[in-house]
């Protein structure tokens, strides 16, 4: 896994040994952030269930100030650390050890950028983007990129958060990306 485009391309970075964390394909990655270049420039990035922090210094390196990085597996954190300074983002790197509700909880500002990729088989992904919106932590023009592999099983359930629309979706074969921002 390396860093596709920007300050820190070409960087590999470390990752998770065993399968408890799933990185996201290069080629979902690089697709990825070629529809969000224009929304990287000084953002705000939070990457959810962030693995390897893959996500979020991919955005750094194309532009993003700042990444909140949450992860509550002590094995992803030593990991995040080691890239953050391997990328030379560790200034701009906040890292969250904690589960997503708290790390929701304990952000201190509003993101254009937005990353929810968690575990597949846990089905808390829309949970996730429910409580990003209760605690008012996504931008007016700002997007929710969510991961899953259960479209069938999170787009319905998506349609009932109050004030999100599903703006577009991409399908990689397993993986589905959907874009989602807030209705006004």
């Amino acid at each position: 896994m390396r860093i596709i485009s920007g300050r820190a391309r070409g960087t590999k970075l470390h990752t998770l040994e065993g399968t408890a964390t799933r990185p996201t394909l290069d080629r979902v990655k690089e697709s990825l952030f070629n529809i969000l270049q224009s929304k990287l420039q000084n953002a705000i990035v939070i990457d959810m269930f962030a693995g390897s922090g893959a996500l979020a210094l991919e955005s750094l390196s194309r532009g993003a100030q700042k990444a909140y990085v949450c992860d509550n597996n002590r094995s992803a954190i030593r990991i995040i650390k080691a890239n953050a300074e391997k990328t030379h983002f560790e200034e701009k790197v906040h890292i969250l050890e904690v589960d997503y509700k708290k790390a929701i909880a304990r952000i201190p500002e509003q993101a254009d950028v937005i990353f929810i990729d968690p575990p597949y088989e846990r089905n808390i992904a829309v949970d996730a983007v429910k409580r990003v919106m209760e605690h008012n932590l996504l931008k007016e023009d700002g997007i929710i990129i969510l991961e899953t592999d259960q479209l069938e099983r999170d787009e319905p359930q998506l349609k009932n958060i109050e004030n999100i629309k599903m703006e577009d979706l991409r399908d990689y074969g397993r993986v589905k990306l959907i874009f989602l921002n807030r209705k006004g």
